[in-house]
């Protein structure tokens, strides 16, 4: 019998939940998805390259184009200059991208430092690559960093620490202060970031990103992801980027180039093509997706859960403990789907150990108004 490298890896909750709500016919508020199409320009695009002939391999650091628009995007997004040939990757989503990061430097015995509740793909990387994750919750209630319990993890096998803002799944953010907080915790060590900044382009209330690009100290030592899946409306296009000083850049690539080599070429043309015709579309993405969460949190206002509006992603949290304390997230999720027709997830399966009382599920509010609507109704009526 094979000796299992991830013996406690099954199945996913995002594959598990969305499995349950395609047999009970639930509207699916659980895995983080769009249930409407991108921009059509973009997606006629893609058609327009496969008929021009654009079907064989790109090279393997990602379309000169489309690199060339990711440094011209961070530029104006944050006003820092990054070279598009050393320093910009494009990638077959962002989890190959954080996966590629992790085995450019981790080595077996270091400690990646990550924040509970925190993504599942970050710790199977580090197993694979012979690395321990060393986990820290972050506070209850808003999602900030504990520094103390931060600085009381690092040791020197610490290697690497995880960064996510916006964050999956709480929707907080980190603040320019924090990142200087950070800096200045591990400015004597030998350490290196990887932040995952996927949903960079959603955050509300008319507050900035504070991205890792544009902080010149963590920099220099950080892998910065970010995915155009999540950016444009179109997730099962698996594609994605990394940008990190030219050195970094280098290691990643001796690895991207064994693992998958190129992402898929005529949907890097497509994605170079919509913009450069349209820059204005990350700038909009901020009031396009406040306005779907301030729409859901409306009509969730008069139910039984309690909420705090999410400051970034497009993900919700909810507190159910007026409506079924006795249950637990994940039973709570499994109730809601096939008793009530919307499908969650449970916030426990992103902590190595879940905090017994959290009464906590995530939905996600990237849907058409109509679908937002329907599971308001569902909700409400608990």
């Amino acid at each position: 019998m094979i000796s299992s490298k991830l013996p406690n890896v099954g199945t996913t909750i995002f594959t598990t939940m969305s499995q349950l709500a395609a047999q009970t016919g639930a509207l699916n508020l659980s895995q983080g998805f769009p249930d409407f199409n991108g921009p059509q320009e973009l997606l006629d695009a893609v058609g327009r390259h496969i008929a021009a002939g654009h079907n064989q391999y790109s090279p393997m650091t990602g379309l000169p184009a489309l690199r060339e628009q990711v440094a011209a995007k961070i530029a104006r997004s944050y006003g820092v200059t990054v070279d598009a040939d050393a320093e910009v990757t494009i990638t077959p989503g962002a989890t190959e991208a954080i996966f590629c990061a992790i085995h450019a430097v981790i080595r077996a015995g270091d400690e990646v430092i990550v924040f509970d509740p925190c993504y599942d793909s970050y710790e199977p990387s580090v197993v694979l690559a012979g690395g321990r994750c060393v986990h820290v919750q972050l506070n209850p209630g808003d999602f900030s960093i504990d520094w103390q319990k931060l600085s009381d993890a690092l040791s020197p096998r610490t290697r690497m620490i995880i960064l996510n803002s916006p964050h999956n799944p709480s929707g907080a953010l980190i603040s320019r202060a924090e990142l200087d907080q950070l800096a200045a915790l591990i400015a004597e060590r030998d350490i290196y970031l990887i932040s995952d900044e996927v949903y960079e382009h959603l955050v509300f209330d008319g507050v900035s990103h504070a991205s890792v690009l544009a902080h010149e100290a963590l920099y220099q030592r950080a892998f910065v992801v970010s995915s155009f899946g999540k950016t444009y409306h179109v997730t099962g296009w698996k594609t994605g980027y990394v940008v990190a000083p030219a050195a970094l850049s280098a290691e990643l690539r001796k690895v991207h180039q064994y693992v998958n080599f190129c992402g898929v070429t005529p949907l890097q043309w497509a994605l170079a093509d919509f913009m450069a015709a349209h820059p204005e579309h990350v700038e909009e993405l901020p009031a396009f997706y406040q306005a779907k969460r301030d729409l859901f949190c409306d009509l969730l206002t008069p139910s039984r859960f309690t909420f705090s509006r999410a400051a970034g992603t497009y993900f919700q949290l909810v507190d159910y403990s007026q409506i079924r304390p006795d249950l637990n997230d994940l039973e709570m999720s499994v109730w809601l789907t096939r008793e009530h027709g919307v499908a969650t997830i449970p916030v426990s399966v992103f902590y190595q150990q879940p905090i017994p009382e959290q009464r906590l599920v995530r939905l996600c509010f990237a849907k058409r108004e109509e679908t937002l609507r329907q599971a308001a109704e569902k909700l409400c009526a608990i």
